[in-house]
């Protein structure tokens, strides 16, 4: 570990130089990729010179364990517990920033809600979830774009699809993928019985064009008029889209725009993503060589997550979370589940690589 974190530390030196350097600052794509890189290694670094200090510090102290002065040895011998449990906690940190990073991470992901068992309960919860995570986008100041809805007879969602931007939305949402339980007393239980609904959340990264190739001779269009609930006209033109993809048989549709062409767009982008995830989930099924201690992070059937309304508690169960404040989880105070999958998460991948 400490060669590669040596080399890192030089390659950090070299840029450094050369974000300095006018034949570099004159070429500004060029500059952007250093300083990308520079930022990467920023995170890095400065946690390999402390941990060296320290380890400095540390023989330093085991030195004058020999000292002839009994109180400088008491000192010493006092120190020394300190600074070990110190580098053993930047050790562990700088094992995690080794790790390597999941490419798909800074993407935007597309977030599909789908009201499950449960009937128009399960559309209200559906329309719940989706109000969460909206609010969880404005706090980290990204931006949500509907684009497909199916809304249901109660005012919720049997189907909601969005497209969230900002640098790092598939790294916050890609654990929200699974089954979300519900159990609460619907507001249309007359003898206050607590009901058990559910909802889906699947999370994709936005496709690139790079990353999948499609055919247009591959597609099927079909335009129609939007629709609302109970299948009332919204729109008196042909401005929805559905694409469909022939050899998949996947399909996307957006009818959120008064736009043809931006429906048509944005269906696309759904597709595209749509498409590139079956091929994924596909090759990561004949490797059969995921890591079975992680928090699944796409697995649509399985349960995830139990919201229980009457005794305001939230529970992740595949890593064990209870919290009990679920009014402000569903304001979309999601962070801290967030940042325990993340660690569970790492900490599962460190026990791997040992």
């Amino acid at each position: 570990m400490i060669e590669k974190l040596k080399g890192i530390e030089e390659r950090f030196i070299k840029l450094e130089q050369l974000l300095s350097d006018p034949a570099v600052l004159s070429d500004q794509k060029k500059y952007q990729e250093y300083l990308k890189e520079h930022g990467e290694l920023n995170k890095i670094v400065p946690l390999f010179r402390e941990y060296e200090g320290l380890l400095e510090e540390l023989n330093e102290a085991k030195a004058f364990l020999k000292d002839s002065d009994p109180e400088i040895r008491a000192m010493a011998k006092e120190e020394i517990p300190d600074l070990e449990l110190k580098i053993e906690g930047l050790t562990a940190r700088l094992n995690m920033a080794l790790m390597p990073k999941d490419p798909r991470d800074d993407k935007n992901v597309l977030l599909e809600i789908r009201a499950g068992t449960g009937g128009e309960e399960a559309g209200i919860f559906a329309g719940d979830l989706f109000r969460m995570y909206s609010r969880y986008v404005e706090s980290k100041h990204w931006v949500m774009e509907i684009v497909e809805k199916n809304i249901s007879n109660s005012g919720g969602f049997k189907e909601v699809v969005s497209l969230v931007k900002g640098k790092g939305a598939f790294s916050s949402f890609k654990y929200e993928s699974g089954t979300h339980r519900v159990q609460r007393v619907p507001e249309t239980e007359t003898q206050g019985r607590i009901h058990t609904s559910a909802v889906t959340v699947a999370v994709l990264p936005e496709a690139e064009d790079v990353e999948i190739d499609i055919n247009p001779a591959d597609l099927k269009i079909d335009v129609f008029r939007s629709s609302g609930p109970g299948g009332q006209s919204v729109n008196t033109t042909d401005s929805a889209v559905r694409i469909t993809h022939v050899p998949t048989g996947v399909t996307a549709t957006c009818q959120d725009e008064k736009s043809q062409h931006k429906n048509k767009a944005k269906a696309m982008g759904v597709l595209k993503a749509r498409v590139l995830d079956a091929k994924v989930r596909e090759e990561d099924g004949k490797r059969a060589a995921e890591r079975k201690g992680q928090v699944g992070s796409g697995d649509r059937s399985g349960r995830i997550r139990t919201y229980n309304f009457p005794q305001g508690r939230m529970t992740d169960h595949r890593i064990g979370l209870t919290l009990y404040k679920l009014d402000s989880i569903m304001e979309g105070n999601i962070q801290e589940i967030i940042d325990e999958l993340k660690t569970y998460n790492q900490l599962q991948a460190l026990k791997e690589i040992d």
